[in-house]
């Protein structure tokens, strides 16, 4: 689809990259990894064609389509959520209308003239092309794509101009999804995502039928993504087959085959070295010396860049709290008529790993605010036990900052015992190294100011910390930096993170805020989904108490992984346009020119579905006769091919019917 070739680019004076040679094909799933400000949000914008190179050439396949999602600044204004998703399907839509004018057409012409049969022909055509893009289902389309971003019904028919940039970055993000071009660019696309729409988006990739390229910090979410990782490292583009943490051990692995070359590259050049200065006066041996001066200057010296200094910083330990840190009874919280939750019964030990989750919105940072004091609860109680000193890292922490402080010195008054050399490894570690450690606090953006806030909790933590969502603006070497310290930290945690990686790796137990409750679950994360999916089990249970168990746990797995079914409800969600119930239990009348339009594709099909199966049986029967390796490589996909659309169109026929019989 697209090839560089000794591509290289520039950013002023610094090179970013030379001599990449890649060549990005259909249907690859590739991360695009390396340290910050190696330049991968610039081959990204240079793939998207926004950006030309310096060096080399790039080739892409003629008539591609391409998304791009940069990390933000997109703005979206003056259509409501619903309507700037279907702009995505303008062209469809426009075929509809001429399939409903030729339609219209047909009807007043005279089935016998030369007229009726072009219109005739010219409508079928239409009305093919239009079923083969899937035009009857676009708004079940937009409904699915949005409630699996997040979106509830409620938000659909709001001003894209009322969301904030967060929300904008996953409405840019449901255009590209509804879109499917040939390659999706993601530029962190889990950054403005809670954990539930992570996952979601997880499984969509999964399925997605062509190639795209992610940048990401989030580990868990590139290794069930991704195939391929591609890593710009020491100037150079270096691909690795494999998810994230194979790309790591074969990095590492690579590393260990450069120093061992390299050793041995040091002894044959230190051999001749020695060789010439040895013999390089004695005539007699003037031409073997000659011939080694000629291969040392061929020697292509191999290169071992500097590995970057792992950090390795912990926590002052703070004084010890009581064994109880938190108890709560009866715990609630109102916003005028707006209950958050209410009725929340938990307690929390000392050294507890605590970590909340729920959707956006459900009420986290409210939980936090709460258990921090920083705001009353509307009813129940909140203890905090013996000798607890809490301490609260908040989204928008650096707003507490002394906004003229040098970060340096901010940084040594808060941790008086820790050396400065130390200090500034810490800084760097959170991406502030040279003179950057001098600037003044109020020059720094948001995001930098918030990863400073927290580098400064790190150096004098209390006992009892509550942090809400400390992996924001920070890369993996800085979430590694956290998440050790924080593992090897004697004291409390309570934290809220969309980072699945970081909550498997640290969490000890988990509150779920969800539906207006507060329910404790031990263990970590993935112990907190199994038992959610065997409540999800015995619910079934209880509401089908005469379904044999292996049916419950098939309709569960369909029920969370079937597209078809989310979108089929989808549709029939936007189709009703209200929650009525009478109105939605009357029968629909379908469209005249509609029903038509799928009686004749019923037709189609029921001469199709035949036509594949002996397809497919020609197929088997060739397989069955062995000619050559390539040739029974070949058939096994033509015949996984051929099944594949057999099942789609024997689904499309059953669907069509149920809506013709309904």
């Amino acid at each position: 689809m697209i090839s560089l070739e000794n591509a290289g680019k520039r950013f002023g004076p610094r090179v970013l990259f030379l001599e990449a040679n890649w060549l990005i094909r259909s249907n690859e799933k590739t991360a695009l990894v390396g340290a910050n400000g190696t330049g991968k949000s610039t081959l990204m914008k240079v793939l998207a064609g926004l950006e030309s190179l310096d060096y080399g050439a790039e080739n892409r396949t003629r008539g591609m389509s391409i998304g791009y999602l940069p990390q933000e600044g997109l703005q979206l204004t003056g259509r409501t959520i619903f309507e700037e998703c279907l702009t995505v399907f303008d062209g469809i839509r426009e075929m509809e209308r001429e399939v409903e004018r030729a339609a219209a057409e047909m009807a007043s012409l005279d089935h016998a003239s030369p007229e009726y049969a072009s219109m005739a022909d010219r409508y079928s055509m239409l009305q093919e092309r239009y079923h083969a893009l899937d035009g009857y289902a676009l708004d079940a389309q937009v409904g699915a794509v949005l409630t699996g971003l997040g979106f509830v019904k409620q938000d659909w028919s709001r001003l894209t101009d009322e969301f904030s940039g967060g929300w904008q970055m996953r409405i840019a993000l449901a255009k590209l999804l509804l879109a499917k071009p040939n390659l999706l660019l993601l530029d962190e696309p889990t950054n403005h995502l809670d954990l539930e729409t992570r996952n979601w988006l997880e499984d969509y990739l999964k399925s997605y039928p062509f190639g795209y390229i992610l940048i990401s910090h989030d580990r868990y979410f590139l290794d069930v993504t991704i195939d391929r990782t591609v890593e710009i490292w020491n100037k150079r583009l270096t691909i690795y087959q494999g998810n994230f943490t194979k790309y790591l051990s074969q990095k590492d692995e690579r590393r260990a085959q450069l120093i061992a070359g390299y050793k041995n590259q040091r002894d044959q050049i230190e051999h001749l070295e020695a060789f010439i200065n040895r013999f390089r006066a004695q005539a007699t041996k003037a031409k073997q010396v000659q011939s080694r001066i000629k291969e040392l200057e061929k020697i292509e010296r191999i290169e071992v860049p500097e590995e970057e200094a792992v950090i390795h910083f912990k926590f002052p330990q703070p004084p010890p709290s009581g064994r109880t840190v938190v108890e709560a009874e009866n715990l609630g919280k109102s916003y005028g008529a707006k209950h958050v939750f209410a009725g929340g019964r938990f307690t929390i030990e000392r050294g507890d790993r605590v970590a909340l989750v729920g959707v956006n919105g459900a009420g986290k940072s409210t939980l936090i605010k709460l258990l921090t004091g920083d705001e009353p609860a509307t009813a129940g109680t909140v203890k905090l036990g013996h000798n607890v000193l809490a301490e609260y890292f908040a989204q928008d922490q650096y707003k507490v900052l002394d906004p003229d402080a040098r970060m340096l010195d901010d940084l040594s008054r808060a941790a008086v015992k820790v050396p400065e050399n130390e200090l500034r490894s810490l800084l760097g570690c959170f991406l502030f190294s040279g003179d950057d450690v001098f600037k003044p606090l109020g020059v720094l953006s948001g995001g930098e100011r918030n990863r400073y806030a927290l580098a400064r909790i790190l150096v004098s933590p209390s006992n009892f910390l509550l942090l809400d969502e400390p992996t924001n603006h920070l890369d993996m070497r800085a979430k590694d930096v956290l998440l050790d310290a924080i593992a090897a930290f004697s004291g409390t945690v309570v934290f809220v993170s969309h980072d699945r990686y970081f909550i498997d790796r640290l969490a000890t137990r988990v509150l779920e805020v969800e539906n207006g409750a507060i329910t404790a679950f031990e263990g970590n994360y993935e112990d907190y989904l199994r038992k959610k999916e065997s409540l999800v089990e015995s619910q079934v249970s209880e509401s089908r108490p005469g379904a044999p168990a292996s049916e419950k746990q098939t309709q569960i797995r369909r029920s969370a992984q079937d597209d078809k079914r989310v979108v089929k409800q989808a549709a029939e969600e936007v189709k009703s346009g209200a929650d009525d119930e009478q109105e939605a239990a009357k029968p629909k009348r379908l469209n005249p020119i509609k029903q038509k339009q799928m009686e004749e594709r019923c037709a189609f099909l029921e001469e199709e579905i035949p036509r594949l199966e002996a397809a497919i049986a020609h197929t088997e029967e060739q397989l069955g006769v062995y000619v050559s390796a390539a040739e029974t490589q070949r058939l096994t996909v033509l015949a996984e091919e051929l099944r594949g659309q057999l099942e789609a169109l024997t689904a499309e026929w059953e669907d069509l019917m149920e809506q013709l019989e309904g």
